[in-house]
């Protein structure tokens, strides 16, 4: 959709003509008005939900998980397309095509047995050749969004079987494989599928109006059980115009912002406040500058930061920031406090929420050489506590939070000034920026496998350049451990072992700020069942259980 005001929107809506073919919707006065206090389906239709998403939600590839559909930088369920595992409510895996799988006691083979049930939308039939192609394909794609680098090949043995050989250890590669969808051998053209998508998924896509709207239809011929909801609208918005949509009674469900939802919950809605792992982060350079490093082809990044590399002054910035505060302030207390990027994760350690006093900070700034300059910032060396940080100027939650991080600094000595920018390569685009300065991001995943890029020592997603070898040991032992369950005590130990690691109280390589809810406007009367996590980004992980949604 256009971008698109509130005062555009709704008067588009007075006029009868928003410009969106919302199927079923109520054209008459009286019937939407019925809707509007009792809190039903705004179309009518019991069998219909219609779901507002961020413009971002849209796929610019389609509908094709060999580029970036359901396994992309917002993870989700694929929907369309049918994976060999998924997870529930508790992040436990289940199995969706295979019926079993083992790992060699060596790490290095996953066997992968299928369903001989399983037919995809043209009536052919889904095999392990399939998922062989899948899986090869995303490797052999440079655009694929996946990571599936530690296959080397994925080889079908027959119809029912297929074995991927890796290339080092990797357990975690099951969270990656929940997401990916399996397409088919035999109608895969990769101009034209993700328009065109065949699947034997949950649902089918009925109709895709690019920059408006896609429309999925529940496929009458799926393995499991049937879904609940038969068809599901997704309309593709700014944030004024959910609102709007809200308001007008246009839609059943309505992401939202912290900002609006206290002031502008509309008759006939609740609030769904979603639990979340999407956590505001900043990432601290952590070697000195002078060094380049060539990533993502042939592109050279500087690295470094001379200030931020001092480990007193990122530990300071730890122990000084009040998140709470920043949730308060800036998310209207629709948040909580972040520690890491997998907070309250099975993973996760509580370790990362310990850190020095602020006095014990202190302490150690000066003894490390920092000194109060005239004008209260500390210096060290002729180097001044003094460093830009980059954040997205279009993103007016991380504007708020960088100008209050900024001003929590202020009062302890260091002098941060916010930069907004886009995510571009050019000069002053953030990701030029991305190993050199502080870069407020925005991460999260139902998935240790974000905690492993974002730390490990060679990875390219490693912004704040810390390399800590008994740090990638623990990583490298978790993803070799005989299940994902006996990884966990692993990860742990990456983030503090007691005395390594990338915590507060050790390499302090990030200073993280908050995690923020995910806020949507409901219809009283849909029940959308029991939601996982979601992970960063407001979008599809929303309808992730649409097929168990109903109407009341």
């Amino acid at each position: 959709m256009a971008s698109l005001t509130r005062r555009s929107f709704l008067g588009a809506a007075a006029a009868g003509a928003v410009g969106l073919s919302l199927h079923g919707c109520a054209s008459d006065g009286a019937s939407e008005a019925q809707d509007e206090l009792s809190g039903g389906p705004v179309s009518g239709d019991r069998d219909q939900v219609i779901v507002s998403m961020t413009p971002s939600s849209e796929p610019e590839a389609g509908f094709d998980p060999l580029f970036s559909w359901g396994c992309g930088e917002h993870v989700h369920e694929p929907l369309i397309q049918s994976t060999l595992v998924t997870t529930d409510v508790d992040l436990a895996f289940v199995n969706d095509l295979a019926v079993s799988y083992e790992c060699a006691p060596d790490g290095l083979t996953w066997t992968f047995d299928i369903r001989d049930d399983v037919r995809f939308t043209d009536g052919e039939p889904l095999t392990a050749h399939d998922v062989a192609f899948t899986i090869n394909g995303i490797n052999a794609n440079a655009a694929a969004q996946a990571d599936l680098s530690m296959i080397n090949r994925a080889e079908a043995l027959s119809d029912t079987r297929v074995v991927f050989h890796l290339n080092k250890p990797y357990n975690a590669m099951l969270y990656t494989l929940a997401v990916v969808g399996i397409v088919p051998e035999h109608a895969y053209d990769a101009a034209t599928y993700g328009a065109h998508p065949i699947g034997s998924g949950r649902y089918m896509l009925e109709q895709w109006d690019r920059g408006q709207q896609v429309i999925l239809r529940a496929n009458p011929d799926y393995y499991g059980e049937a879904p609940l909801m038969d068809r599901v609208v997704v309309v593709f918005m700014e944030e004024d115009a959910s609102l709007a949509a809200a308001s007008a009674a246009q839609v059943d469900v309505a992401y939202t912002a912290a900002t609006l939802v206290d002031a502008a919950q509309p008759a006939g809605y609740d609030v769904l406040n979603c639990e979340s792992v999407d956590s505001r982060g900043i990432s601290l350079p952590s070697i000195a500058s002078g060094e380049a490093r060539v990533v993502e082809g042939d592109m050279a990044f500087s690295v470094g930061n001379d200030v931020t590399y001092d480990i007193a002054l990122r530990r300071m910035m730890n122990a000084a920031v009040d998140r709470q505060s920043m949730i308060d302030s800036v998310l209207n207390g629709y948040g909580t406090p972040a520690y890491s990027v997998s907070d309250g994760m099975p993973w996760y350690n509580p370790d990362m929420e310990k850190m020095l006093t602020r006095q014990d900070a202190l302490r150690q700034l000066e003894d490390a050489g920092w000194q109060r300059g005239a004008d209260g910032v500390y210096e060290k060396d002729g180097i001044r506590a003094a460093f830009d940080l980059y954040y997205s100027a279009g993103d007016s939650v991380r504007q708020a939070l960088a100008n209050e991080f900024a001003n929590q600094m202020r009062d302890v000595g260091i002098q941060v000034t916010p930069k907004g920018s886009g995510w571009t390569y050019d000069a002053d685009g953030i990701y030029m920026h991305q190993y050199s300065d502080p870069v407020l991001w925005g991460w999260g995943a139902n998935s240790p496998v974000q905690m492993y890029a974002l730390h490990y020592g060679p990875s390219e997603s490693n912004y704040a350049c810390y390399e800590n070898a008994e740090v990638d040991a623990h990583m490298d032992a978790a993803l070799a451990a005989d299940t994902v369950e006996a990884s966990y005590p692993f990860w742990q130990a990456a983030q503090w072992d007691g005395t390594q690691g990338f915590a507060p109280e050790g390499g302090a390589s990030w200073v993280w700020l908050c995690n923020v809810d995910h806020l949507y406007f409901k219809r009283t009367a849909l029940s959308v069942a029991a939601q996982k996590p979601h992970p960063h980004g407001h979008g599809w992980s929303l309808v992730n259980n649409v097929d168990q949604w109903c109407w009341e």
